[in-house]
């Protein structure tokens, strides 16, 4: 780089002076010679700034304005600084939620654009990246882009950050035993965290804590974790051991706890049967105790593993298991010198009943009896069977089996002779074997009830719908008749049609007989009382003619049925017909009467009829009687109309009046009626009714 200070004129020697000012204000001479131009080999960084040239000889001295030279570098590697400020092996660390700042510095000119990136993924723009309660998941590289835009130059840094955070929760403790159940293994577990956290193991609780090394106990680390007890004649029973964890993410300890004690009862021996008693298994629990007792099983034949964990249930097959001999589990803990043990014997199920042949009338309910007397394991149910050799199930119109755990009864509802006679099994069976007993039921019939007589079978009206039945029973005396039922304890009273009786179709007199085949289908009506030997049938149809009988039934035995009978139709009784058609008779002339009246009144002008009911007689023997309201004269011809029911609108019209018989004075002026005028007769009838 050449500097040069120009001059218009001097008088020489002219000694030149160049000043350099740093951008702090900082002045230095940076050359000097008599020359006007400055050589600037290796121009770095540092030359940046402003620059003056001072000109001088013996008689004056100037100085030029200063120039500013820019120098363009960069960028350098970028310095990065992390705070809070931790490092480790693997880079730096930072503790889960806190706030932490990473802040990337590199000389360039014109100044560095910084760039971000997370696992090389860009996250901000800017030299001080900060990061805000910072989690694990923030774990990674983290790396610093510087760029110079102007010489479009870059340099980059990676630094590693690992963020610290404890375990979740508390440690575990738990002791198990060790060496075939000689020994104890105290076991710590604090999973998570970073890095892994510190455990150890100390005797009592915390705050009376002694360390097992320290105390002269006898220890085996196995892993960090794990710490074997190899002898256990000096650890008592309910002794308390403490795991205590430290993190660096925790600012103080944490620690869990764990007692050994043996089980405080005795061993405890079950027996219980898969579905349908496929399998067997034999179960042994001994309740509490840390850490869990050793069980195993030894039976007859070899049956059992003797001395192998998890093997506290045995299980055997149906029809493997020795019945009457005992099985025996054997228990044993770390912290005991001796074993425990339970035995079982197990028994196949043996049955009694109270009858093994029971007797009962016919339609009567009867109960059958079967007691379990002893098995183990309890059989899940005693089954019966019928006489047909199928299982009985609760059904309330004909079986009800009442259960308990050492005897069912099964009832059997209305025994009928024919279905329930025989023989029914009673079963029962667990995993160890099975039984059975018979029980037979005898159902008898009722004796045969004495035969009926129908006595009466009529009709109770002419309306032929009710028929009156009697009946007497074979045996039955005036004196203890319908006392007592003798055998008898109701009645099927049945009755059918077999005929049409003739009736009048359409109003003719000509009888139109249908016959209808008789029908087989006796319609029955149960008569409950025995001592009643009467009864009344409804509901017929007249048009029909029917047959009636009745049979005796002794519970449930059916007698024979009596000899059917046709109803008879009820005495003629000729009074109410009479009286009846009088009435009628009556009624009916009545009647006539008021017809021929009104058929006089609406035809009294008809010449015909006067005569028929007057006679034929001279005119001037007739009665002239002639009113206004039977005559209205008409102005235009004087023609005399007849008056009907209903007079015709108009204005009323004086009406001539006929001259009176008994008049004394003529009627003057009017001329006396003709021979043949007809005679208008009014005659007015009321009737009253009492």
């Amino acid at each position: 780089m050449w500097l040069r200070c120009g001059l218009e004129n001097g008088t020489g020697p002219i000694h030149y002076v160049w000043e350099h000012e740093t951008r702090s204000g900082l002045v230095t001479t940076f050359a000097q010679s008599n020359n006007s131009l400055v050589n600037v080999t290796e121009v770095n960084r540092n030359h940046t700034g402003w620059y003056r040239c001072l000109a001088s000889n013996a008689v004056n001295r100037e100085r030029s304005d200063r120039i500013w030279l820019d120098i363009i570098f960069g960028p350098d590697v970028p310095q990065i600084d992390v705070t809070p400020y931790s490092v480790t092996e693997r880079g730096y660390s930072a503790l889960e939620r806190e706030t932490v700042s990473l802040l990337c510095q590199a000389q360039s000119n014109p100044p560095s654009q910084y760039v971000w990136f997370y696992n090389n993924s860009q996250v901000y723009t800017g030299p001080q990246f900060i990061i805000t309660k910072i989690l694990r998941m923030h774990t990674g590289n983290y790396a610093c882009l510087a760029q110079n835009t102007y010489l479009n130059t870059r340099s980059k840094k990676t630094i590693s950050l690992t963020v610290y955070y404890p375990p979740d929760a508390s440690p575990s403790c738990s002791v198990e035993p060790a060496q075939n159940h000689t020994s104890l293994r105290l076991l710590c577990s604090w999973p998570g965290g970073l890095p892994s956290p510190s455990l150890h193991w100390t005797r009592g609780l915390l705050g009376l804590v002694q360390d097992l090394a320290d105390a002269g106990q006898e220890i085996d680390k196995m892993t960090d974790n794990a710490t074997l007890l190899p002898s256990v004649a000096n650890t008592s029973n309910n002794t308390v051991f403490t795991c205590v964890g430290s993190h660096p993410a925790l600012k103080q300890t944490t620690y869990c706890s764990t007692r050994t004690y043996s089980p405080p009862a005795e061993p405890v021996c079950l027996a219980y049967a898969t579905r349908k008693n496929q399998y067997l298994m034999l179960s042994c629990s001994w309740n509490g105790g840390a850490p869990r007792a050793l069980m195993w099983w030894e039976g007859p034949g070899g049956q059992g593993q003797a001395g192998v964990e998890n093997t506290n249930i045995l299980v055997l097959r149906y029809g493997t298991a020795h019945s009457g001999q005992p099985y025996t589990c054997h228990a044993k803990h770390p912290l005991l010198a001796q074993t425990k043990t339970c035995r079982l014997t197990l028994e196949a199920p043996v049955l009694m009943t109270q009858r093994s042949v029971v007797s009962v009338y016919e339609g009567s309910d009867v109960q059958l009896t079967c007691i379990l007397r002893a098995n183990y394991p309890p059989a899940s149910q005693i089954t019966w069977f019928n006489n047909h050799r199928k299982e009985v199930w609760d059904t309330p119109n004909k079986y009800l089996l009442q259960r308990a755990a050492a005897w069912t009864n099964l009832t059997v509802r209305e025994a009928d002779e024919t279905h329930d006679s025989g023989q029914y099994w009673c079963s029962a069976s667990n995993a160890v074997g099975g039984a059975e007993i018979p029980v037979t039921l005898l159902v008898m019939r009722y004796p045969m009830p004495p035969n009926v007589t129908l006595v009466k079978v009529a009709y109770s009206s002419r309306k032929r719908s009710e028929v009156e039945v009697e009946w007497r029973i074979e045996g039955d005396d005036e004196e203890n008749d319908g006392e007592e039922d003798r055998g008898v304890t109701s009645f099927i009273l049945e009755h059918r049609w077999v005929a049409e009786r003739p009736a009048r179709r359409n109003g003719n007199v000509s009888e139109d007989k249908e016959e209808r085949s008789t029908l087989p289908v006796w319609y029955r009506t149960i008569v409950q009382d025995p001592v009643t030997r009467s009864h009344t049938l409804g509901s017929l149809t007249p048009t029909l003619n029917y047959q009636i009988r009745i049979t005796p039934v002794n519970r449930r035995t059916v007698g024979h049925p009596s000899a059917a009978k046709t109803p008879a139709d009820p005495p003629f009784n000729a009074y109410p017909a009479v009286i009846g058609a009088a009435i009628g008779g009556m009624f009916f002339a009545a009647l006539l009467t008021l017809l021929l009246l009104i058929y006089i009144i609406r035809n009294r002008r008809n010449s015909r009829l006067h005569d028929l009911l007057f006679g034929m007689q001279h005119s001037q023997s007739r009665e002239n009687i002639n009113f206004p309201e039977d005559e209205v004269v008409r102005e235009a011809e004087g023609a005399i109309e007849e008056i009907g029911a209903s007079s015709s609108p108009g204005p009323a019209m004086p009406l001539p009046r006929a001259a009176s018989p008994l008049s004394a004075t003529p009627v003057t002026g009017q001329p006396p009626p003709p021979e043949d005028e007809p005679v208008s007769v009014t005659i007015t009838v009321k009737a009253t009714g009492s």
